[in-house]
Order: structure tokens, then sequence, then C-alpha cells
């Protein structure tokens, strides 16, 4: 795409070139030389009347083919705009799929969001006027030419105006650019904390934090309005200064003619031939501003595309596919600083795998096992050494990926499906009972938080058992040490090296490390570890928070070539309620509602917009009392013709001209300022109330809503309302009044003229509402069909181990570009209905330009030739201002769309209030007591009962364990505490009292968790441990001594100031959740949920943290859903639920001697009834 860009730019640029040329030559006929051959007509009454029909029509004829040549001249630009703005969206994506993790860490989502959006969009929109950057100057060297024939040298008095000019323009420029830098890296930072906001939405919702990352996101906020704000005063300036600088100029040049010599007498040739030049001049004037604005806005755009674009590619070459061998080698040297986790040693591994060979990796939080799978996968920076693989290589990730697809999708991951297989896999996973609960079974769609009954390990374990029967050679991270005797070897990572190597029998009898290991914590996961291998492979696989990483040795199959294979044409099947999830975006249709009208000059402020209205009014009318004014002295030359032309009259004339002149910028200068102040005010309100809704909707919002269709709202939907709208407001308000003003003129020099009105107004209607409404539209389209691209590229760069693992990249490349292509179809129909209502408009137009000029020679005795200079040069003005008005109406109306989407978010109905009238008392809750009673919950309103009838009664500081089959309700017995749930019916009780009957954040700042996914936030150490300040940092260091965390934060340069990156990739998975163990230890609530929470750390640091635990939350009720049941084996009572219903709550000695579920469940774990699993 880039190289079809690029041949489409050389090419598109010269035949641009003379479309642009020959509409200059028909411009200079039509505006230049017809005027003046009507002017001497209409002065000279023995001048024949067929010469004025000549003229007129000749003005009409080369009118016309200006307005075609120019149209063709658009129509190529902008086609040349989508072309640069598809390779550039194309090339980004390319770009994030093989960049190297130092440039990953250093460019955000939200940056690279911003690049796809705004940068390009700019590029797109550059390419519009690229060719004013040397026909302008032409214009205005041709206008000068001219106006020298007319006026001779006081042209030059003219010329002096305009060269002051520049140095203004260069300061406004390089003014300009400062500040567009600067808005775009708040841009940046703005987006990149959206982006974590929404991936971390329930994190901010269960601790309460959404006002503090709010205020974050404002504070950004403030100041990239700010720089909005200098930015359009400075824009204000200029239009001020080149909106006055054609007029200056005639007013300089009038005065030094008839000043420099007494003979000199302005008449309506002279001057009526000079303002149409001077009209002409003001087009190339008017635009430069802004085509150096866009300008500097595209020179940044390709500074930040060129430092992304030309930033480090992933190197791979340290990471070789061998032909078949009988090992895998591996002699690696890697640089802790790329993949971004903190390792105060450099990772360095020899290691011979053999083919076919099942080797456990095993080592504590930080020893290096993610980093050398990271390395085997070539995510790692090669400093010496080299790997050696043979074969294809498949990956799962200790953090899950899932796509925004049906589950089968998910499972299959682009490779065909074979019917037979994949039904064996879903029996091997044991997920048919699983499947059974879902609406759609294997069809169900899942979210980017999969709201569904299934665990996102669960899914991933049928991608683990796929692999399973592909592939011999196996490579397992793990923390489980219950079945590392079935391996064929073990490597004990300790400090990013090798510590040991070898089989089971040999590590456990050297008595090393691994074996001391093993004696500590081997004993809590004892029992028959091929009864486990080969009973529940859910618990075995999902349970232990392990990463896969399989080789294939297969020399006549490999998973690239097989995922390169079409899948199947899908048969239509009949959707299931609730097998649904994600529902296309809303499209509104029909004309915008006038409320979004108002609604956005609310916003502005009704006081500023009336004074805004009224000083552009006053604009207009000083433009008309000049212009009058200007007629009224070009009849001088007729009327004192014979008599002596006073100094004072010369004076006044000249005086009042330039009075007025000077009156007009100034009420454009007031109406430009004021406009500034209310659409920085405007898109201050309007993003305040889109930050604070979405941050208050429900939890299911975000479940079933796609993160890029949020993000879209305030990435391309803010920035419309920021530049786009305001400029569309000015243009169109300017270009109606001067409409306006343009035919009070005409009608004035020629009464007839409103009889023509009339059809030509009627015509003018029709065409421009058969466009707006269509317009309007595709531009719903376009804003509804970029959603996908962003959210996509999100999904695309979470996952990206993962695709570069199986080699997909081309794949997903493909579908980047038919999803950006389904959007070009909308912005392609957008450009080609913009010039077919330019060629019909600019008809009209030219229409008016004819019937004025013909009836000045209709009526041409009465008539002085002031009036018909003024007539006819307003009438070739008013060609471009009829198609800029209905423009500016289709742009104003489909901008206006992005209020209209904005609003749409500002109404999704919000979760329970934060704060209500009835708060608990500041001691609640004092004891912990926990009451459900006859609770039910389900995820949405279609969807069945996840748990029904739920009755229990948990006492104060009792240690409660939850366990269960997968989708029997553990994770949503937590939710429904902290009403991230709400109740279907029947009530929870928390120290007798109705937690449904306080606020949000009453409730959930009393209690906290552990969660199962640990999330951290870009920022300082501190603020993700403490974000509103409110705890010393003697609190804060005593946390993480009880985390384990100490001595490692102690270590760091920074130390609590230590910048965490995006979603903490700087930090390990362990690191991450012992700094969720260390949140919960500063908030120390009296009710305690730990949701899964050591699934991704070692045993000796589960040892640890549940030690810690169980000293420092002794007086608190503690909840602790796990799949390892050792963790809750000394838990005063278990609570096992089953499809929903609680089925045993006991204690785990009445439980194993009951021999019902829990008992299988223990059997299966090897846990007998008379260990002693106390820790």
């Amino acid at each position: 795409r880039m190289l079809d860009a690029s041949s489409a730019l050389v090419c598109s640029c010269d035949v641009q070139s003379v479309h642009y040329f020959s509409n200059m030559t028909f411009n200079c006929v039509a505006y230049l030389i017809c005027p003046r051959l009507m002017i001497n007509f209409v002065s000279d009454p023995n001048d024949y009347l067929w010469h004025g029909y000549f003229y007129a029509l000749l003005m009409f004829v080369a009118a016309l083919m200006q307005s075609i040549c120019l149209q063709q001249y658009f129509q190529l630009c902008f086609k040349l705009g989508m072309s640069v703005r598809t390779a550039l969206m194309a090339a980004i994506y390319k770009k994030a799929l093989t960049v190297s993790n130092a440039t990953r860490k250093e460019s955000t989502i939200g940056e690279t969001v911003n690049l796809m959006s705004a940068d390009a969009q700019r590029f797109m929109d550059f390419t519009n006027f690229v060719h004013q950057l040397w026909s302008a100057p032409v214009q205005i060297v041709l206008s000068i030419l001219f106006l020298w024939l007319e006026l001779g040298p006081s042209v030059f008095a003219g010329v002096g105006v305009m060269l002051l000019l520049i140095p203004i323009n260069a300061v406004l420029v390089a003014k300009a650019r400062a500040i567009q830098v600067s808005n775009m890296n708040y841009k940046d930072e703005r987006m990149k904390i959206m982006n974590e906001i929404f991936n971390g939405i329930k994190i901010l919702k269960l601790f309460s934090w959404e006002p503090s990352f709010q205020k974050r996101v404002e504070k950004i906020r403030n100041q990239e309005l700010k720089g909005l704000l200098r930015f359009s005063y400075l824009q204000s300036v200029s239009i001020f200064v080149f909106t006055c600088a054609p007029f200056l100029v005639s007013v300089v040049t009038f005065a030094v003619f008839v000043m420099v010599d007494e003979d000199n007498v302005l008449d309506a040739q002279k001057a009526f031939t000079s303002i149409s030049l001077f009209n002409v001049l003001r087009f190339p004037l008017a635009m430069l501003p802004m085509v150096l604005s866009s300008l500097v806005q595209v020179n940044v755009s390709t500074r930040r595309l060129e430092r992304y674009l030309g930033s480090e590619d992933l190197n791979t070459s340290c990471s070789l596919l061998v032909p078949r061998t009988d090992y895998v080698w591996l002699h690696a040297f890697s640089h802790y600083l790329t993949l971004g986790y903190i390792l105060h040693f450099p990772c360095s591994v020899n290691l011979e795998i053999p083919c076919g060979s099942l080797l456990a990796v095993v080592g504590p939080v930080g020893s290096g096992k993610s980093s050398l799978v990271s390395a085997m996968l070539g995510e790692m920076e090669n400093i010496k050494g080299h790997i050696n693989i043979q074969g294809s290589v498949a990956y799962v990730p200790q953090q899950a990926w899932i796509q925004n697809a049906t589950l089968k999708d998910n499972i299959l991951f682009g490779s065909p499906l074979d019917e037979a297989r994949y039904q064996k896999v879903i029996e091997a996973c044991a997920l048919l009972p699983d499947l059974q609960l879902l609406p759609g079974g294997d069809l169900t769609e899942i979210g980017e938080r999969v709201l569904t009954f299934m665990k996102l390990s669960a899914l991933h374990c049928l991608l683990k058992l796929l692999c399973w029967f592909l592939f011999q050679t196996r490579i397992l991270v793990t923390h489980s040490l219950s079945f590392l005797a079935q391996v064929d070897d073990i490597v004990m990572l300790v400090d990013g090296k090798v510590s040991e190597k070898g089989p089971y029998s040999t590590l456990l009898s050297n008595g090393g490390e691994f074996a001391q290991l093993l004696n500590t914590y081997g004993s809590q996961q004892e029992g028959n570890p091929e009864d486990e291998a080969t009973g529940n492979c859910h618990d075995i696989l999902c349970n232990y928070g392990s990463m896969f990483f399989y080789l294939s040795t297969s020399s006549n199959m490999s998973l690239k070539k097989a995922l390169q294979g079409k899948p199947k044409e899908k048969e239509p099947v009949a959707e299931i309620k609730g097998q649904k999830l994600i529902d296309k975006e809303a499209v509104e249709t029909g004309k915008v509602k006038f409320i979004m009208y108002t609604r956005y000059l609310g916003a502005v402020g009704c006081n500023l917009t009336t004074w805004i209205f009224l000083a552009y009014v006053a604009q207009a009318a000083a433009t008309i009392g000049s212009n009058l004014w200007l007629s009224e002295w070009t009849n001088d030359a007729v009327k004192y013709q014979n008599m002596t032309y006073t100094t004072a009259i010369r004076d006044t004339r000249v005086g009042v001209y330039g009075a007025l002149g000077i009156s007009q910028g100034l009420f454009l200068l007031a109406a430009c300022m004021l406009s500034a102040h209310g659409a920085v005010r405007a898109s201050r309100v309007l993003h305040k109330h889109l930050l604070s809704n979405i941050l208050r909707v429900p939890m299911s919002f975000f479940d079933t809503t796609p993160t890029g269709r949020i993000i879209n709202r305030f990435a391309k939907d803010i920035f419309t309302v920021d530049e786009a709208i305001p400029m569309s407001f000015r243009s169109w308000l300017n270009c109606f009044l001067g409409i306006i003003s343009t035919l009070l003129i005409i009608c004035l020099a020629t009464p007839y003229f409103a009889i023509i009105m009339l059809p030509l107004g009627l015509l003018y209607y029709f065409v421009q509402q058969f466009y707006v409404s269509t317009s309007r539209q595709l531009r719903r389209l376009d804003s509804v069909t970029r959603s996908p691209i962003y959210s996509h590229f999100s999904e695309t760069v979470s996952g990206l181990s993962v695709i570069r693992a199986y080699g997909h990249q081309e794949r997903f490349l493909q579908h980047n570009e038919k999803i950006v292509d389904i959007n070009q179809k909308s912005v392609y129909s957008w450009i080609v209905s913009n010039r077919w209502l330019a060629v019909r408009l600019e008809f009209v137009g030219n229409l008016v330009v004819f019937f004025a000029a013909l009836l000045a020679v209709f009526a041409r005795d009465p008539l002085n030739s002031g009036i018909v200079g003024l007539s006819i040069s307003s009438a070739l003005s008013v060609t471009q201002t009829l198609n800029w008005l209905v423009r500016m109406t289709s742009e104003l109306e489909t901008n206006i769309v992005a209020v209209e989407r904005v609003h749409e978010y500002t109404e999704v109905p919000n979760e329970a209030p934060w704060v209500t009238l009835q708060r608990p008392q500041s001691s609640w809750p004092n004891n912990g007591e926990i009451r459900f009673v006859n609770y039910q919950v389900r995820y949405r309103p279609e969807l069945q009962l996840v748990l029904d009838g739920i009755n229990c009664y948990i006492k104060s500081s009792e240690k409660i364990g939850v366990v269960g089959r997968t989708g029997a309700g553990k994770s949503s017995l937590t939710n429904c505490l902290f009403r991230i749930l709400e109740a279907a019916g029947g009530k929870i009780l928390i120290d007798g009292l109705d937690i449904a009957t306080i606020g949000l954040h009453d409730l959930r700042q009393k209690l906290t968790i552990i969660p199962q996914d640990p999330v951290l936030f870009s920022g300082s150490l501190r603020m993700n441990l403490d974000p509103f300040d409110q705890h010393s940092d003697k609190d804060v260091w005593y946390a993480l001594e009880l985390a384990h965390l100490k001595t490692f934060v102690s270590s760091l340069p920074e130390g609590l100031s230590y910048p965490v990156s995006e979603a903490g990739e700087n930090l390990s998975v362990g690191q991450r959740q012992l700094l969720c163990l260390a949140r919960a230890l500063l908030r120390k609530s009296k009710i305690l949920i730990l949701d899964e929470a050591t699934a991704a750390v070692d045993m000796e640091t589960d040892h640890l943290i549940q030690q810690t635990i169980r000293s420092e939350f002794v007086d608190c009720t503690v909840i602790t859903i796990a799949h390892r049941l050792h963790t809750i084996m000394d838990s005063n009572r278990v609570m096992v639920l089953q499809a929903g219903k609680i089925v045993e709550f006991d204690s785990p000695e009445e439980l194993l001697q009951q021999h019902g579920v829990f008992a299988a469940m223990a059997r299966d774990a090897g846990i007998l009834g008379n260990q002693d699993t106390a820790l």
C-alpha cells in the first residue's frame, strides 16, 4: 500500500497541477477580464448591445469551465489524501506487529491510536491544499502584475503592506508549531490513561478509584485545552491579519494612487477591476495561514510518524528455525531493559532440550522464567549467543489473551475446522458441562473481558490441549510442584541462570535448591501425580498459573501450514438468546436533531454565543458599508468630471473607507477570539460530562462494549469537538452572512434580480437538502466503521506475543486492511458526494453571475458604472461562497454528529450512586458478618441466573474457602459483594445493613479484594498503592515489607517514585500480584476477598502471602476463592458451589468425611482426609 500510495502521489500531483493551472486560467478570464469589459460596456452608452450579451455569456462559460477544472482537481486531491491515509494506517499497524519491546514501552497504545486517527487524518486534510504552497505565490504575483497595469507604481505601497505581514506570519507559525507539539504530547498522555482506565475498569470500581483517575485525566485535559486555547488565539490573530490584508492593501494602494497625482481619479473601471483583483488576492492570502497551519501540524505528525515507523524492530535473528534435529539449543544472553522486567542481573542461559521431551521450568518470582520463554520466541534483545529451534512454535502466555469473537473462533485461531478433532479436544478438556451452561454453546460470543461462565484459563486450556495433540516437544513454565515427577526434565532458574537441570529423581537426590523447595512446599501438593495428569486436565492445566510453550517436531505438517488453510464456509446458524454479546454499534439515521446544536451552543454559553453572533453581524455590516462607500467613491469620477476634486473630499473618501475596513477587521478579531474561548469551554464541558458518566456506568456496559468503540469517542469524536466543529461554525456563519450581503448588494443594483432569486433559491435548497442528508449518514457510517479499526488494533497489541509466536502477522494484517477498506468505502462515497454537490452548486452560482451581468446589460442606461461594478464583483464572489456555505452546512451537520455520539455515551444508564443520603457509620462494618438471604443474580436480563437462591451466614472473622467448577459462580459471588452485579432477587447483609441501601463507594471502600488478574496503571509505584495519598510513606513501606517487596523497592533508584509502565509491563506477574497484596494490606478492611490471588506466584511466595494474610488479617473476615485446595484447607468452613447453588458448606474435615463433591475434588487433588494441611 505504501508503494501504491507513493506512485499515486507522483502521478496524481502532475495531473492535479494541470487541472489547477487550467482552473487559474479560466479564473483569470472570468474574474479579471470579463468584469472590466462589462464595466466599459456600461460606461459607454454607444457600445453595441450584443457586446454586452457576449461578455455576459463569456463570463458564464469561463466560470463554468473554471468550476469543472477546480472540482476535478479537488477530486484527485481527496483521492490522493485517502490513499495516503490508508497507507499510513496500514504502515502503522504493520509496524506494530514487528516493533521491538523497547519501542512498545516508549510508544503506548494511546499514542499509537493517535497516530492512526489524528496524524493520518492530518495528512489526508493537507493533501487537499498542498498545491496552494506553489499556486498561492503565483496568484499573488499575477494579481500584483495586473494591479500594476491598473494603478501603476501605487501598487508597491500594497506590496509593502504584504511584505510587512511575512515576519508576523513567521512568528505565528513558529509559536503555533511549538503549541501543537506540546498539545499532541498531552493528547497522547490522555489517551494512554484512558486506554488503561478502560482495560482496568473493574479494578477501579472494586477499589473506588474512579475519582482519582478522573482527576488525573482532567488535569491532563486542562493542560491540553490551555494549549488549544493559545493555538486558537494565534489562529484568530492569523485570520485577522490575513482577512485585513487585502483590504489594507486596497486602502493603501487607493490612497497612494489618488494622493501622488491630482490627475489620478478613481473611476469604476479601475476601482472594481482592482477590487476583483484584490478578491483574487484574498483567496491565496486567506488560504496561506490555513495551509501553513496545516503544514505545521503535518510537520509535527511527520516527526511523530518517523519516530515510530523508524523505531527498532524486534530482532529475531538469534532464534533460528532449523531442519529436524534431536535437540533445541539455547545459548542466549538477554538484556533486562528490553522486556521491561526489573532484573538486577543479565539473563544468561545454556540449555539443550531433547526432541519430543516434556520440560518443566520452575523458580521463584522474578527469576526469569517468563524471560526464558520470551527469549525463545525472539521477544528479548539478544546480546550474544543463539537459539536453534526445530519446527514450528505454539505459545500460551501466563496471562490469557482472548479475542472479541466466538468461543469456537478463539479455539481455532484462524485454522480450518476439523470437526472430529475439535470435538475430541472439547471432550479431552472436560469442557462439555461448561459449554452446556453457555446459551450459545461454543458459538457464544466472548467479549474483551470474557463475560461468560467460563474463565480465561479454561478457554486457553482448549488451546493447550489442541497443541498437545499436534506437538511433541513441550516446555511448561509452572509454579505447581504436584506433577513435576511426570516430566522428562526440570530446569530450576535462580537469578536468571540455570541453577539445576535434570530429571525429577536426580534433582531430588542432589539436595539442591529444587530439593529444598520440594521438601518445604511439596507436601502441600502431594498425592498421585499420575492420577492428576490423567484425571481432570482442566484442574491441572488451568489452576496453577502456568505457561506453555510447544515445539513441533513433525516434519510433514507444521502449525503454520495448517493455519494457512482457509476455513470452510460457515453455515448460517439461528442465533440463540444470550449468544450474542457484542451488538453492532448503533447508527443514527435521519437529520441530526436540532437539540444537538443547542446542546453544543449551551456548552459554549448562551451569553457568549450571543456576543459571537453580534460580532460577526457587525463585521458583515462593516463589509457592506465599505463596498457601498467604494461604489459611491467611484461615481466621483463622473460627478466631478468637469469640477475640481478637492482634497477634503478625497481625504473623506479615503478616511471613511479605511475606518470601515479597520472596524471590519476588529469585529472579526473579536468574533474569532470569543468563538475560540467558547469552543474551548464547550470542549471542556462535553469531555467532562462524557468522562464523568462513562466512569459511572455499570460493569456490564464495558463487558458488552468493545474498548475501541469507547476509545473512538475520546479520540476522534473529542478531536472533532475540539478542532473541527469550531472551524465549521465560524466558516458557516461567515459564509451565511457573506451570501446575505452579496444578494442585498445585487438586488440594490438590479432590483429585478430578486425575481430570479426565487427559482435559484429553490434549486439551491433542493440540492443542499439532498446532499446534506446523504453526507450526514456517510459521516455517521465513517465514525461507526472506524471503531473496529481501533478495537482490532488494541486487541492486536495486547496479544502481540501470541500472534508472533503463531506466525499470524500476515492474517492479522489482512484483517486490518479489510476493516480499513470498509471504512474507506464510506469515506470515498463522502468525497464523491462532495464533488457532486460542488459541481451543481457552482452551476447555481455561475447562473447568479450570468443573470447579474445580463440584467446589467438590460438596464444599463439608468445604472451608473459604480453600482454595476459592485454588483458584478459581488456576484463573482457568490459562486465560491455558495459552494462553501453548503459544504460548511454539511460539514457542520456531519461534525455535530460527534456531539451526538458523545451525548449518546453521557446518556448511558449509570450504576447506583457512589454516595447516597443514607451513609453507614465510619466504623462500619465493626464485625464483618455477612448474610446472604435467598440471593439471586444474572449477568444480563436475557441470561439465566448465575446465582440462584444463595442462603448462608458468615460469622465475624471467619475464614471461608469457596470452591467449585468453572462456571459454578465463585467469582460472581465476589462481584455481588461489591455490587458489580446487582441482585435479581434477595439481599446481602453486612453487619445487619442491606448493602443495596448505601452508596457504592461507601460499600466498596469498606471491602478489600486481591484480584485474580494483577492490574497496575502507568504512574509511580506509590500511586498504584495509594492513589488518593491517604497514607504516609511509613505506612506504605510497612505494607511493602509485609508483602515481601520492601527489599526489591528499596533497591530501585527511584524507590516509591519508580515509574510503572503501561499495564505494569516492567514488573513480572508475580511482582504485580505482590503489589496487589500490598494494596490490601494498606487498606486493611474488615472484610477481605481473595479471588484466586496466588495463581501467578510460586509456592514459596504463595506460602509467604498466605502467612501474611493469616497474621495481618486475623481479625478480619476472609473469603478465599481458590483452585489450589491446599490454600483453603485450614479455613473455618468451605463453601462448595455448583451451577449457582451452595451444595456443601461446612468445615473441611466434615466435608472430607461426607464423601461428597468437596471430597471428590480433594481426592482428585491428592489431598487425604488425615493429612495435616495447615500452613
